[in-house]
């Protein structure tokens, strides 16, 4: 037949071919995408890290507006698309399933973006971001010269808190170890963790891009940035992490908190700190992004405590926060504000109130804090603290109708030890009452600590013996907590200035407010210290 020149191809015989189908791949960003994204889309975007699991490859890909998990395979712990790198800008067609109550793109395709076109993308980028990370700033929950006066901070620190989370950048909130420390850090916590969930488009996200810790001494030491630029360099070497942004609150302005600061700032570390305790000289602003203190704006410390402070602060970093409009009156009658700003305390009472706290419910709810800070320590403790401030709110005042009863027997306790032992002298128009604390209360784990035991001795002194100008000092061989009425003219700092100009040898070293603070020195150096003590009273 093949030589046939008549014979003519019948194309009936061949199976009909259809045409190729186009597929319409919809290009989007990565907030538009959610489990109704049907169908195949295309993103653009930074390859924030890659992740070699027993599976598939990890890329996690960021654009601006969110983070998304694309998934590549080609064998069981085989690396996919090895031509792809960390910081690549990429162009991928994906498929959105859903893993683990996660979204996550599967690839269909993916390649790098080069040259000019990268160029554009990386421009277009970082101008997203600045968008995105600017603060709306709201109205004060109270009307306060000091609140006003700092809000160009707060709208500076808000911002670069935002643009943090925007790139992905872990934070890291150190507070005080007390009901004031933690009312600022959990404040913080709650407007900062929902931006990190929607940043990943994952309710994991939290536990790697944010932690909470409490540090015992009243700054930020040098143990304590230590250990958290170790932990981040482990987790840039381990998971591709950048390093943190970490948040001083309710200390970080002394010239004690210096040497931690400037360590992890080696490491690549930046800090905002916000605070109330004073200072001889600020040696912190120029170290840190944003420093918020009243004392920076000519005011009081003593008249806005730090929960106060990083309350009103939170709603700048998310307006959509919640359950924390009660947590500035329980921080504030916590740290004594009522006492040096009562109107403002007030109106904060009120707010509370109308959230269904009484006064007599957030002074339970500041004594638990206080002592769960002191059996807690060092850990974070994230569910127990959330159900301290009311996550659930049933079970957070079955929590604290149970405990507190039990701890202010506690304290009853505390103040009868310390009462047994304490000495008091006259000093010009001054009474000074000391407790040799190491002597007179059971060792480690004994509550109340001494700060609080002495606290409690000093408070009860004025209230039975109507007395006005007193300093009580509970005395450690290492320690001194001092506690001043207004009457009797002292001052934590001028007295450490004081002590450094007569013995510079003990290097004393310390903080806190006015009336209220802690002093640490050398142990040979205690009775010389104690008599400094009373020489300086009688100076005043």
């Amino acid at each position: 037949m093949k030589n046939n020149k008549n014979f003519k191809k019948n194309n009936s015989f061949r199976k009909p071919v259809r045409p190729m189908e186009r597929v319409e791949v919809r290009k989007v960003s990565i907030n538009e995408i959610d489990l109704n994204s049907r169908g195949k889309v295309s993103i653009m975007g930074v390859v924030n890290r890659i992740v070699q699991t027993g599976g598939p490859t990890l890329f996690v890909v960021g654009d601006g507006t969110g983070n998304l998990s694309l998934k590549g395979f080609i064998g069981p712990g085989l690396r996919a698309f090895p031509e792809i790198n960390e910081e690549d800008v990429v162009k991928a067609v994906v498929s959105i399933n859903e893993y683990q109550g996660e979204l996550e793109g599967e690839i269909s395709s993916i390649r790098k973006v080069v040259d000019e076109e990268k160029k554009e993308f990386l421009k277009s980028l970082s101008a997203l971001e600045k968008e995105r990370a600017k603060v709306t700033p709201p109205e004060f929950l109270v009307k306060s010269q000091i609140l006003e006066k700092l809000r160009p901070r707060f709208i500076e620190a808000a911002t670069q808190i935002r643009l943090a989370i925007i790139q992905d950048r872990p934070i890291i909130v150190r507070h005080h170890n007390d009901a004031d420390g933690y009312s600022s850090g959990y404040s913080l916590e709650r407007a900062i963790l929902p931006l990190i969930v929607k940043q990943h488009s994952s309710v994991k996200a939290p536990w790697e891009f944010f932690l909470r810790a409490p540090s015992q001494a009243p700054y930020y030491e040098i143990d304590d940035s230590i250990r958290d630029m170790a932990n981040s360099l482990r987790n840039v070497a381990k998971f591709s992490n950048k390093m943190p942004l970490i948040i001083i609150a309710d200390n970080g302005s002394s010239p004690e908190d210096l040497m931690a600061i400037k360590q992890g700032k080696v490491h690549g570390a930046d800090f905002i700190v916000i605070d109330h305790h004073g200072f001889e000289k600020d040696v912190i602003s120029d170290e840190v992004l944003v420093h918020i203190n009243p004392f920076l704006v000519g005011e009081d410390g003593a008249h806005y405590s730090a929960g106060m402070l990083a309350t009103e602060f939170a709603r700048f970093i998310n307006p959509e926060v919640e359950n924390i409009k009660q947590i500035p009156a329980m921080a504030g009658f916590a740290d004594r504000i009522d006492l040096g700003n009562p109107e403002v305390m007030e109106k904060y009472l009120e707010i509370a109130k109308k959230e269904g706290y009484s006064k007599e419910l957030l002074s339970d709810i500041a004594l638990v804090i206080d002592y769960v800070s002191a059996k807690v320590r060092f850990m974070e403790v994230r569910e127990y603290v959330e159900v301290l401030f009311g996550e659930p709110r049933a079970r957070q005042k079955e929590l604290v109708s149970l405990m507190a009863p039990y701890i202010r027997n506690l304290d009853k306790k505390g103040l009868q030890i310390g009462k047994s032992n304490a000495k008091q002298e006259k000093i010009g128009k001054v009474i000074l009452q000391t407790i040799e604390v190491e002597e007179t209360f059971p060792g480690f784990g004994f509550f109340p600590k001494p700060g609080r035991a002495v606290g409690l001795i000093h408070d009860n002194y004025q209230t039975e013996k109507k007395v006005t100008s007193l300093i009580t000092a509970g005395i450690m061989s290492t320690a001194i907590t001092l506690r001043a009425t207004d009457e009797a003219n002292f001052s934590v700092h001028e007295f450490i200035i004081f002590l450094n100009k007569k013995i510079p040898e003990a290097f004393v070293e310390g903080g806190g407010h006015k009336n209220a603070g802690s002093i640490t020195f050398l142990p040979y150096k205690k009775d010389e210290v104690v008599k400094l003590l009373k020489e300086f009273i009688k100076s005043r």
